[in-house]
């Protein structure tokens, strides 16, 4: 069997204190939706930029509610989440043309959760050969664009909720 090591991932996963407040409901509260890179606010879900991307793009869609599981997001919710994860991915394709996409949620610590008590998808790029030996060698992502741009060129595409 082959393994994937990925230290940098588990870096992040292990700094992140039980104890504190969700991230996703921490930056709904504020007013500061470009600081907190904060692409779109639909009626019960919000996409966001991932601030650890694994590729340029990363984006992450959560509901306004603090749920554990797929399960107990209620309908409407889980409904306009997949219309934004769509959404989110036509205009992933259109700015950066990607030869993939992937998409996914982890729902469990155990599972990869980084915040595992508020769910959330993934919706990321992706490109042949976008982890290289600086990923798995150097434990470095390289990613061409900052954060800033990403965020700019995602609200324009995506325009109003």
């Amino acid at each position: 069997m082959d393994h994937l090591w990925s230290p940098w991932r588990y870096r992040y996963v292990s700094t992140a204190s039980p104890k504190n407040e969700c991230i996703f409901c921490a930056k709904l509260r504020q007013d500061q939706d470009a600081e907190n890179y904060i692409v779109l606010r639909a009626q019960h879900n919000f996409i966001l930029l991932n601030l650890y991307p694994y590729t340029s793009g990363h984006l992450m869609i959560a509901p306004y509610a603090h749920v554990a599981t797929l399960a107990d997001l209620d309908l409407s919710a889980r409904t306009e989440m997949m219309e934004l994860t769509a959404r989110a991915e036509k205009a992933l394709r259109s700015i950066y043309k990607p030869g993939g996409i992937n998409l996914g949620m982890n729902l469990g610590e155990c599972a990869g959760a980084g915040v595992a008590g508020h769910i959330h998808m993934h919706v990321l790029p992706r490109w042949p050969g976008d982890a290289s030996f600086m990923t798995t060698v150097g434990e470095t992502r390289v990613l061409p664009e900052d954060l800033v741009d990403s965020h700019r060129k995602l609200v324009e595409a995506l325009g109003p909720a």
